[in-house]
């Protein structure tokens, strides 16, 4: 018998997930891949004849149990991040060209402990819980800066259209880019006064830079969460100033991120932007965080769309212009080739979870273990007098 076990034990080892190193995670979690045959072998004995049986382990784990590394063991810990309201700055000001100042996990610690760390975060929580239940085309408030920001973005997207990108031979990083790049930094103050008011013309010194890179690297032609984050920060920025309230919160989801997410996604294709910082399968997304963060919040209490719904292309085909979680997963499904479980495991994953709120808990913690507490991410966040380094 014991050639036999050998034989079913590889079997076994052969259905399960690879981890970074190549090896199983022993984790348990059903990928969804399947053997071509089974080998044939005789009846195995039963337990009773060689040991008690294993301990159950259920087929599908949650998005946050996958791993049990040092990182997964954080987000299961963490407690759910709360939404903070964001205390507006009045005169005298003192804005200043803002200035990195993390380099190292005491430094993280040290953001996340304090007053601008709380409240940043709580921002993006604020913002997540104002879409719950809202489809994408809901009408809702939208304020005069709020409708000039989305059309700061409409005129970046042409922008797109009247620089084409190079004929070259390398995949990734059409040096185009750098050009729209150099025009985004040139007219970056000019953009910015088409919604400050006079009196707070003097912000562009801080406002800008959150603004010029948040939409990907110059030199190295890529793009990640980190520029993401700086997008929420400069946003943040503005609801500081007073010219965004809470009331605009669900406008600045379904009008002014939905607006940000078709252009880096035109953006990623058209100049071929790598990706900053990926890892690879193992990472939610390529390229994205705060999209599925506030697309399952949309679905939460759906009468009728669970997470396991993302594996209906029906579903997918006639929703994800409603909902961001759907319309990230559709965009994955369409630029990257193969069986879904194999290119976008954790996506996968997060089908078996049993509901929205699940979700939407275990991405904002991991929002914050995974991109908020990362050295090599954060350490190109910047800090001025609206987001303060205390």
């Amino acid at each position: 018998m014991e050639p036999l076990n050998q034989e079913a034990e590889a079997h076994k080892r052969s259905c399960q997930p690879l981890n970074a190193s190549g090896t199983g995670t022993g984790t348990g979690a059903d990928t969804g891949c399947s053997c071509s045959s089974a080998p044939t072998m005789a009846p195995p004995q039963t337990w009773s004849e060689i040991s008690p049986p294993p301990t159950y382990r259920p087929n599908r784990a949650s998005v946050i149990n996958l791993s049990l590394n040092n990182a997964q063991h954080a987000i299961i810990l963490a407690p759910v991040p709360q939404s903070q309201k964001v205390p507006t700055v009045s005169p005298p000001y003192q804005f200043q060209v803002p200035a990195k100042k993390i380099h190292s996990p005491d430094d993280i610690r040290h953001f996340h402990d304090s007053v601008s760390g709380k409240n940043f975060l709580g921002f993006v929580v604020a913002l997540s819980e104002s879409i719950r239940g809202h489809k994408i085309s809901d009408p809702c408030h939208q304020s005069q800066t709020l409708n000039s920001i989305v059309s700061i973005l409409e005129t970046l997207l042409c922008w797109v259209d009247e620089i084409p990108p190079l004929q070259q031979s390398s995949r990734y990083g059409n040096l185009s880019f750098r050009t729209w790049q150099s025009r985004l930094i040139e007219k970056a103050d000019s953009l910015m006064f088409q919604f400050l008011p006079d009196n707070l013309r003097s912000a562009t010194v801080e406002i800008v830079s959150y603004f010029s890179d948040s939409f990907g690297n110059w030199s190295r032609i890529d793009y990640g969460t980190g520029h993401e984050t700086n997008f929420a920060a400069w946003l943040y920025c503005i609801v500081r100033l007073g010219l965004l309230m809470e009331e605009d919160y669900q406008a600045i989801v379904s009008r002014i991120f939905v607006k940000y997410l078709e252009l880096m996604r035109k953006l990623q294709i058209v100049y071929c932007l790598e990706p900053a910082g990926s890892h690879g399968v193992w990472g939610l997304d390529d390229y994205h965080f705060l999209p599925f963060v506030f697309g399952s919040s949309q679905l939460i209490d759906h009468k009728y769309m669970k997470p396991k719904s993302i594996n209906n292309q029906d579903i997918l085909d006639n929703f994800s212009n409603e909902y961001l979680f759907l319309s990230c997963i559709a965009f994955v499904k369409e630029v990257k080739k193969g069986p879904f479980c194999e290119h976008s495991p954790l996506l996968d994953d997060i089908s078996g979870v049993p509901t929205w709120n699940k979700v939407n808990s275990g991405l904002l913690k991991m929002y914050k273990v995974e991109v908020l507490e990362k050295v090599p991410i954060m350490q190109h966040f910047l800090f001025g007098w609206l987001i303060k380094w205390e």
